[in-house]
């Protein structure tokens, strides 16, 4: 079975800051799984390091007040066609982040605050049908 992961979980230096975020659980996954490592920033043209975004009122703005939704929606559009691609039954993204947070995300304010709602990649592949799961729900695929 195919699986969309975000690429930051398993190593790859793609974050805003340039880092990865290794988690242990995602690493099993490709053990059991053909993974499909993707970071809808980079796909979108957004450069690594980069300014942090967070979602505001239905766009995504840059810390110093760009809005970057274009970026992040064609990202988007490319996790989406990859995942159809490679015939991703489900999808395994980065929690909280504006890309690939599902369930919660940071509010626009900069100050760390959650809202209940998914990042712009998140909505559109579930949207179309695909099972969506923040790296804190591995352990219920492996």
């Amino acid at each position: 079975m195919n699986i969309l992961v975000s690429a930051c979980l398993i190593g790859i230096g793609c974050r805003y800051d340039g880092k990865s975020v290794v988690n242990p659980d995602a690493m099993k996954l490709l053990e059991r799984y053909t993974v499909i490592p993707y970071c809808p920033e980079v796909y979108g043209g957004l450069p690594t390091p980069r300014i942090p975004a967070e979602i505001r009122n239905n766009k995504v703005w840059t810390a110093d007040g760009r809005d970057v939704t274009p970026q992040f929606a064609k990202g988007a559009k490319e996790a989406l066609r990859l995942a159809k691609l490679y015939d991703c039954q489900f999808a395994v993204l980065k929690e909280r982040s504006p890309s690939c947070g599902t369930g919660f995300i940071y509010d626009g304010t900069f100050t760390g605050t959650l809202t209940d709602d998914d990042g712009l990649t998140a909505k559109l592949l579930k949207a179309a049908g695909i099972r969506v799961i923040g790296e804190s729900e591995i352990p219920s695929v492996l």
